[in-house]
């Protein structure tokens, strides 16, 4: 749970690359504050600078301009010493899990406090200890080779504990797990954040993924940060066109309407969609037509949005939309929804 503090603040960030063809700009003017103890996700579709924001997080990118500051520290003012000690508070997860496989689960969880400089019979009963943490007790002699992918990212995430973080970055750490897989794996990151108070960073790509566990959001677009809030905020007030992309689905939208007037309607777990739609109709004796309904679990509650045609006569969908926000609804009307 956020104890409001922040412990990452990341101030005028931006990042350049430059290549033989020129310079090609992946971060602009970045500010972001990440609070001790949350779940934090940022968002954003594919080439939107996610990747090289982690990165830029514990310093293995240099930020072209401005800088974060980790714990209160500004991680630009800090020599590599300094800079290698802070990275040790900053437990990291892949995509790919990056297990040595030459290893077994044991001494690959005991890596990081090897080059920490751990005593042996200290770092094994640490790597033991955080395995029955992840649920592999019985793994630890066996190889990366034998396990699946959800085994090898507990693997994995037992090791980005090892030393004891302050935070844990996990850059598409669920990408390459089928759903169930995936669902265990958040769960697991859950549990840690709240058992331990951990602050975890979530970088994806995937909506389902931030609404699964994150509290909060930032949502990349085009370099820049489009929108920062809460997450169940975000996802029944979408603010910006990015994020409008990201709580409606491609695909989901109908080309042919009678009418151009759509009534979005938010649901919070208080109510079921079905019975308030069906008592409205019968209520004005009018039909509407059903143009996109969805419904998401975030941080463990039950949401859902659906979105109706409203009739052509103006009047009966305004008396419509104050029907159902008298039933404690968020009702809005999305012109641009067709």
């Amino acid at each position: 749970m956020s104890t409001g503090t922040p412990l990452i603040q990341i101030r005028g960030l931006s990042k350049v690359f430059r290549t033989d063809a020129g310079e090609v700009s992946v971060l602009e003017d970045i500010d972001l504050d990440i609070m001790e103890g949350e779940i934090f996700g940022i968002i954003g579709m594919s080439g939107a600078g996610k990747s090289t924001l982690v990165r830029c997080l514990n310093f293995l990118e240099m930020p072209t301009m401005g800088t974060v500051y980790f714990d209160g520290q500004d991680l630009a003012t800090l020599s590599q010493k300094e800079l290698y000690k802070v990275r040790q508070s900053m437990g990291m997860i892949f995509q790919q899990f990056n297990l040595l496989m030459q290893r077994n689960v044991l001494k690959n969880v005991c890596f990081p406090l090897e080059i920490a400089g751990v005593r042996k019979t200290e770092a094994e009963a640490r790597a033991l200890e955080l395995l029955e943490l992840v649920g592999l007790s019985d793994k630890a002699s066996a190889y990366p080779s034998q396990l699946s992918g959800g085994q090898k990212q507990r693997v994995a995430i037992a090791r980005a504990l090892a030393n004891n973080p302050k935070v844990i970055l996990c850059d598409e750490a669920t990408s390459a797990l089928d759903p169930a897989t995936t669902k265990g794996i958040l769960a697991l990151l859950k549990d840690i954040n709240r058992r331990l108070g951990i602050t975890i960073v979530i970088i994806t790509h995937e909506m389902s993924v931030v609404e699964e566990i994150c509290q909060r959001v930032a949502i990349i677009d085009n370099r820049r940060i489009a929108e920062v809030g809460y997450v169940q905020d975000i996802f029944t007030r979408p603010a910006t066109e990015a994020a409008r992309r990201l709580v409606f689905p491609e695909g989901e939208r109908v080309d042919h309407f009678t009418s151009s007037r759509c009534c979005r309607i938010v649901f919070n777990g208080s109510s079921s969609f079905e019975p308030v739609i069906a008592n409205m109709v019968l209520e004005f004796r009018q039909t509407v037509n059903i143009i996109f309904a969805d419904t998401r679990n975030i941080d463990g509650k039950a949401f859902g949005q659906i979105v109706i045609q409203l009739p052509e006569d103006k009047l009966t969908g305004e008396k419509m939309m104050a029907y159902l926000r008298n039933r404690g609804l968020t009702v809005e009307e999305v012109r641009d929804f067709v």
